[in-house]
């Protein structure tokens, strides 16, 4: 068989299936629980029910997130205490993937052949059932999809891929789709509907505090309860919420709140302590509206890990009207602004960094920063081409703060906004105290997105001034939705960005540890992707693809970039 028939026979799925196939489980917490005697175990290929597919997993791309679970264990949140050694964990969730059989009741939904890429977070029933970790994931070459994923929550988690659209490019979508998720983060702009309000007065209350209208005419707040308030702004909330048929009343003292959490807390001329406080009582969702700053002359040791996981609004007015406090949030980076990519030579700061000079009106100016510059050298060498054709709108600046001293990195970085303090700030780094920095160099009405993923309970302490006179906003998001995936995957199809420029070293199925490890060290200035159906690849930086597929490397693009044609050609030489 010709290299060209090999890759189209692979492609139209009619090669014959093995009788086992190779996965990566994971039996418990460490590298070392991962696989047997550090490689892949073969397995019998699974055979489809009638309402189920079996699929050929093409590229999976290697998540900093895979890390977490190998770290954790069976402690790790998604995994809900289950057995991995009995019921061990297949990793891997920005997967690419073919339909190579199909379940007789589904004849009229799929074919073989169909391509696809997959949604990581997969609801059923009500119940988060994510690929790569409840269910099995990308680091296996085959997999039965069943109804979880075929008739979930949001119906078919399947998206169907354009022929022309590389296996890389569908399966780094998914990461991509976190990045541009980040940026549409909606907050609500009322008291939610239905939820629990808890208005508290803090030691500098201002007396003339007044209500607006908080309230959403359409979906009123279920429960309000007000705490020590000024006899005035008592008043006019009993009354308010009593014309709209809310409940209100009145508690004294902390200790005598109703127990629960509260989807909004509004916390006048607050301190730190009272801060503190009443935060771990916020929700899910919850908004954390501050009104004054009077009483805010120390910093507050702030959840900084539930702004990014439980989506939790830090809003604050130096208004006395507590309506002020809900006023939209900028999701997007802020046209012609000024950005700082704080943590941007790994590969999420690369897309960021990607993202921001391919927006409609870039940023004026960007600042990456890492802790070493070898890394971040990387990233004007590797996006120079992007960087050269916006240069008369964007400058570019990089900053590694290694050897320095953190009060004159911070100047730096400030020292490069002539004074004006950023708009934009993304979160990269795991760091409370990354956060705490970046809200003295924000500019009024600046949005400080937490994009790092930050266990819970991970506090920092936070000048909360900044967002009270300043208006800056802290938001922060996880993972990404169906629809935000969809939205991704058209724009790569649209050719209005490519995710291959993420990657940076590929591998076949038994590099997968390796690839793992790299990602744990922060090895790799970008993504690793695996190519499961070529077993014993080693990893391979794309750059150092001359010696070992000189075919393949003269296919790759500008500054060592992968294409859907390398790829084509790396498959053609490696199949089996």
């Amino acid at each position: 068989m010709t290299r060209s028939s090999k890759i189209d026979a692979y492609r139209r799925a009619t090669s014959p299936l093995p009788e086992r196939h190779w996965i990566w489980p994971l039996y418990g917490q460490g590298l070392e629980s991962l696989g047997r005697d550090g490689q892949p175990i073969a397995v019998p290929l699974p055979i489809p029910g009638p309402d189920e597919l079996l699929v050929r997993h093409d590229a999976v791309g290697l998540c900093f997130s895979d890390t977490k679970v190998i770290s954790a264990g069976e402690s790790h949140p998604r995994l809900n205490g289950r057995n991995m050694r009995e019921n061990p964990v297949v990793l891997g969730h920005e997967v690419a993937l073919t339909v190579v059989a199909v379940g007789e009741c589904l004849l009229d939904r799929f074919s073989c052949g169909e391509r696809y890429i997959i949604q990581a977070d997969i609801y059923y029933q009500g119940i988060g059932l994510a690929y790569g970790y409840a269910l099995q994931g990308g680091l296996s070459q085959y997999n039965v999809v069943g109804k979880e994923i075929l008739n979930g929550d949001e119906g078919c988690y399947l998206l169907p891929m354009s022929e022309e659209t590389g296996y890389a490019q569908g399966a780094l979508t998914e990461p991509w789709a976190c990045v541009v998720a980040s940026y549409g983060i909606a907050y609500r702009t009322r008291w939610k509907g239905g939820g629990r309000v808890l208005v508290a007065a803090g030691p500098a209350t201002d007396p003339a505090t007044s209500l607006g209208d908080p309230f959403d005419p359409e979906d009123l707040p279920s429960e309000i309860v007000a705490l020590g308030l000024p006899e005035r702004l008592k008043v006019e909330l009993l009354s308010a919420a009593g014309e709209r048929g809310v409940t209100c009343v009145s508690a004294d003292t902390l200790e005598g709140l109703p127990g629960g959490a509260w989807d909004d807390i509004v916390l006048l001329g607050p301190d730190a302590a009272l801060y503190e406080r009443l935060e771990p009582l916020a929700a899910r969702g919850a908004i954390l509206a501050l009104i004054g700053a009077e009483g805010l002359d120390a910093p507050a040791q702030v959840d900084i890990g539930r702004l990014h996981y439980d989506h939790i609004g830090l809003l604050g007015t130096a208004s006395t009207r507590i309506e002020a406090a809900y006023a939209p949030i900028r999701g997007d980076l802020l046209p012609g602004g000024r950005l700082a990519l704080v943590g941007a030579a790994g590969p999420m700061g690369q897309m960021h960094f990607q993202r921001a000079l391919q927006a409609d009106t870039p940023p004026r100016l960007i600042v990456a920063t890492s802790r070493v510059m070898d890394r971040l050298a990387l990233l004007p060498a590797k996006f120079a081409e992007l960087i050269a054709s916006h240069s008369n709108e964007t400058q570019v600046l990089t900053m590694a703060s290694q050897g320095r001293q953190p009060k004159a990195f911070n100047r730096q970085m400030w020292d490069a906004t002539e004074g004006e303090g950023y708009d934009d700030v993304i979160i990269l780094a795991p760091s409370a105290l990354v956060v705490s920095d970046a809200l003295a160099m924000m500019a009024s009405g600046g949005v400080v997105n937490v994009f790092a993923g930050l266990p819970r309970g991970t506090r920092g302490p936070l000048d909360l001034c900044a967002v009270v006179e300043r208006g800056v906003r802290l938001v922060g998001s996880s993972g990404s939705l169906i629809g935000d995936l969809r939205h991704m995957l058209d724009v790569t199809e649209t050719g209005a960005l490519d995710p291959n420029l993420s990657v940076v070293a590929i591998a076949g199925l038994c590099a997968a540890r390796e690839g793992l490890e790299g990602v744990m060290n922060s090895r790799y200035p970008g993504k690793v992707v695996i190519y499961p159906q070529v077993l014993d690849f080693p990893l391979t930086m794309l750059s150092d693809l001359e010696d070992r597929l000189p075919r393949v490397h003269a296919l790759l693009g500008p500054n060592a970039s992968w294409t859907v044609a390398a790829e084509r050609a790396f498959l053609e030489e490696l199949l089996p």
